[in-house]
């Protein structure tokens, strides 16, 4: 009977900690880090969205009311968060499609064996890993008002120029943002397209198939599960769009037009003191990032 008293309590054990239970103690430093790091300010943001929220010095104690849905009614019915989250909109709408095909088009070119292979990774990576403000302070000489692009373009230059015109700010930063991150994304599809067979490119050729009609019908399904995770990862950088428009357009210009949720949210939450909106609006983003990449995955894993 002790026996298999024993034996119960073991195998309970090994359900709660797994067969080796000296890994949930190796785990546990990350598990801390998660919880820390991730957890408890998620958890705090959303207790903030449901109350009157206010900063207050140490010490000194305010009432913080349980407001409802008070806080999301005030933040959708603000101009600046719609405008924010259509400029969002605009940027996905550039940045993910472009992210997707360019990363794959130039991963396959990559993988094929091309000239210059290897300086051409280097080339695509080096932006990715370079520091944002070095990178923004080029392209704002580039794009500014006298900069080269202007220059070249002569009486084609838009004006007002790029990063100051309200339609082509969002646009701008939209290719700014796809040019630094698509060495990523290309090492993403690289990776994946080292376990897509040659023996069904060579099949395809054999078939009469052209290089283009491989890339569509060989090279393509067999990057579809890097494709799904390239599209979540490019929404969810998009979504958080902060450190290019606060550094290109000054902070979300010109009168709001670049303007992300992100930034929306450090202006109203640290400049403007309203922590409470500012949960609010993080907690729309959540959902809408949440939903958009279930959409994505949705529909790439139909296709």
């Amino acid at each position: 009977m002790r026996h298999q008293d024993n034996a119960t309590a073991g195998t309970s054990r090994r359900r709660l900690l797994g067969r080796q239970p000296i890994g949930m103690l190796f785990s546990l430093p990350y598990f801390l880090f998660v919880m820390v790091v991730f957890a408890y300010p998620l958890g705090f943001a959303v207790y903030m969205a449901f109350h009157k929220y206010f900063f207050t010095a140490p010490g000194v104690s305010v009432p913080k009311p349980f407001v409802g849905l008070s806080n999301f009614q005030s933040v959708l019915s603000d101009p600046e968060v719609l405008q924010s989250f259509r400029n969002i909109a605009v940027f996905l709408v550039i940045n993910v499609p472009l992210t997707v095909v360019l990363s794959m088009v130039f991963a396959t070119a990559l993988n094929a064996g091309i000239r210059w292979a290897a300086a051409f990774r280097i080339a695509f990576y080096l932006p990715y890993i370079t520091a944002s403000v070095s990178l923004v302070g080029v392209w704002m000489l580039l794009f500014s008002t006298h900069g080269l692009v202007n220059v070249m373009l002569g009486s084609l230059a838009p004006n007002p120029s790029w990063l100051i015109n309200e339609h082509l700010a969002m646009p701008s930063i939209a290719f700014y943002v796809t040019w630094k991150q698509l060495g990523f994304y290309i090492l993403l599809y690289l990776a994946a397209l080292q376990n897509v067979p040659r023996e069904l490119h060579e099949a395809a050729a054999v078939d009469g198939a052209n290089g283009f009609q491989r890339f569509m019908h060989v090279t393509v399904p067999g990057v579809r599960s890097t494709t799904t995770l390239v599209l979540i990862l490019a929404i969810i950088t998009g979504a958080n769009l902060f450190t290019e428009p606060y550094l290109l357009t000054n902070g979300g210009g010109p009168d709001g037009a670049s303007t992300t949720p992100v930034l929306l949210i450090y202006q109203k939450g640290i400049e403007q003191q309203s922590p409470d909106l500012a949960a609010a609006i993080g907690m729309l983003l959540v959902i809408v990032v949440g939903v958009l990449s279930l959409v994505a995955n949705r529909i790439n894993e139909e296709r």
